[in-house]
């Protein structure tokens, strides 16, 4: 039976197939197409959605981590473009790491590699905005990130938020990653940063005990917000507030999200294995929310925009990367949890092979190294390749949208799905990209 509602543009036929596709098969049919063509186009479709993982954790290596310097050298490059380390040999027989990563380098049969990361943009509002999200827009963010559209599409499944990052969203001139027109109820929970002393997550610590008069004075400050949102009914920010109050109160309230968020119960001794850094503890509470039930964790790592002097600071941040995310790994693998995780660990872009005249790389969108575990991801594997200097993808290029396909795709959502811009204008959640097929051996 045919829905005859032409003012809708998303009905279906009983068998699920929208009312425009059905007529699409009448201009298509000269052309050797029809209905069943059709049918089996989108079961392919939706083979490509098929749910692999429960939780995804993005780490972010915000400013564009040096490919050259870390998992794509290219030791008989001249030494302006090779730069100041050694390789080591990995795991993996015929791959070399750069010397500053030998934890990650003896744990590559549990990652796939990406060295061919690849894409046009080298400024880093715009290009963070497009692989966080998949789309390529303006450096103001024009679409949600992965984050916020997976919070879209799972809502909140237990006391905890689907969406949070470590310790906040990315930001440059301002913050990145955001829910855009989704909404502030899809935006990322901010954890704050697990390394500070006496750690404790905005808004989930209890208060003390209010007085009688303090709390007669909160009282009316909720009567007089109610009243105001009966004024304003239906509007989206007040719809947030409202949606925000209920949902903060219930995990205050909550042991679960309580205990999800206190990394003070794990020992001094994993703590130390992870690294007594922002970015160790973060990794380790990464790993406790995707116990207690979030559905996508961005560790926001930031800091790698080397135009000056790059390896003093690389000296630091190469081991303090490769310690905690090594840990991470380890940890996950070690509790069952990466068979059912997604991890993707990227950053907006790389950085060039010559090293300038301040001794530092610049960005340089064209070439990227990515890391892929977990949730059916291979491991021990390399695909594509760059050229001899690390400027050019050689051999199966991997672009912002196939990553957030192939993200989407994991927790079973179809990429090509439509959501709705606040006008009601109904709109893919991707316009390009495949499933990165190959992580999958």
């Amino acid at each position: 039976m045919l829905d005859i509602n032409l003012n809708t543009a998303t009905k279906k036929l009983c068998n699920g197939v929208h009312r425009r596709d059905f007529l699409r098969v009448g201009a298509i049919a000269p052309l050797g197409f029809s209905l069943a063509n059709l049918l089996a186009a989108q079961s392919a479709q939706g083979a490509a959605a098929t749910k692999r993982a429960k939780s995804i954790v993005l780490v972010y290596l915000g400013g564009g981590l040096s490919h050259h310097d870390s998992f794509d050298p290219k030791p008989n490059a001249s030494a302006e473009i090779k730069g100041k380390y050694s390789t080591i040999q990995t795991k993996l027989p015929g791959i070399s790491y750069g010397e500053l990563v030998p934890l990650l380098a003896q744990q590559n049969d549990l990652y796939t590699l990406v060295r061919s990361g690849a894409h046009n943009n080298d400024h880093h509002e715009t290009a963070t905005n497009w692989v966080m999200s998949g789309r390529f827009g303006s450096a103001f963010g024009d679409y949600p990130a992965i984050g916020a559209v997976i919070a879209h599409e799972t809502g909140f499944r237990t006391q905890v938020p689907p969406y949070v990052s470590i310790p906040n969203n990315p930001s440059f001139t301002w913050e990145l990653g955001r829910s855009a027109f989704l909404g502030g109820r899809f935006e990322s929970f901010k954890a704050g940063d697990p390394n500070s002393s006496g750690y404790k997550v905005r808004d989930l610590a209890r208060s003390q005990k209010l007085s009688d008069a303090s709390l007669n004075r909160r009282k009316n400050l909720l009567q007089a917000v109610d009243s105001l949102g009966e004024q304003v009914r239906g509007n989206d920010q007040v719809a947030t507030y409202d949606e925000f109050q209920k949902r903060a109160a219930d995990m205050i309230l909550s042991p679960q999200a309580q205990a999800a968020f206190d990394i003070e119960k794990e020992s001094a001794e994993l703590r130390d294995r992870y690294g007594r850094t922002t970015f160790g503890q973060s990794c380790l509470l990464a790993r406790r929310l995707v116990e207690g039930g979030v559905t996508f964790v961005t560790i926001n790592y930031g800091g790698w925009d080397h135009h000056a002097k790059i390896f003093p600071s690389l000296d630091k941040k190469l081991p303090e990367f490769d310690k905690g995310f090594s840990a991470f790994l380890e940890d996950m693998k070690q509790r069952g949890l990466l068979d059912e995780t997604l991890v993707v660990c990227m950053g907006e872009f790389g950085r060039t092979p010559k090293i300038n005249k301040d001794e530092g790389r610049d960005h340089w969108g064209p070439a990227a190294s990515l890391i892929f575990a977990g949730a059916g991801v291979k491991g021990g594997q390399v695909i594509g390749a760059t050229d001899d200097i690390g400027a050019q993808v050689t051999k199966q290029p991997v672009k912002p949208a196939d990553v957030a396909y192939t993200m989407l795709s994991a927790l079973g959502i179809h990429p090509r799905k439509h959501i709705h811009t606040p006008d009601g204008r109904p709109l893919e959640i991707l316009d390009e990209g495949s499933l990165i097929a190959d992580l999958y051996g």
